[in-house]
């Protein structure tokens, strides 16, 4: 039961996050600033919109479940970096850092 919350709260997150990068003028100009191309900003959205979606329908099938986990674990990861890139303050990389250890218990619970 708690693993299926967490994944709908991922899900959640990962919507409430990609849906934006489609067109949202603050991640425009976010992607210009951490030096990244726009198509990168629309993978990104991509990535995290099909995640999403892997994420609810991974309540079903543990498989899909481990690579959406897996999905989350890698865009996490990508965050992460680029918080560290761009010398932010570690305050900013908490949530980050948050979805990535809630992407490996994803992954780890449904790989057992």
């Amino acid at each position: 039961m708690i693993l299926i919350i967490i994944q709908i709260l991922l899900a959640l997150m990962f919507l409430v996050a990609g849906i934006p990068k489609f067109s949202s003028y603050q991640h425009v100009e976010g992607f210009k600033t951490y030096g990244y191309p726009q198509w990168f900003r629309i993978f990104t959205g991509v990535v995290q919109v099909i995640t999403a979606l892997l994420l609810i329908i991974g309540i079903f099938s543990d498989g899909l479940a481990a690579v959406a986990g897996a999905l989350v674990v890698a865009t996490m990861l990508g965050a992460i970096f680029t918080h560290i890139k761009m010398k932010d303050r570690f305050k900013n990389m908490v949530l980050p850092i948050m979805l990535l250890l809630l992407g490996g218990i994803v992954v780890w619970q449904n790989l057992i």
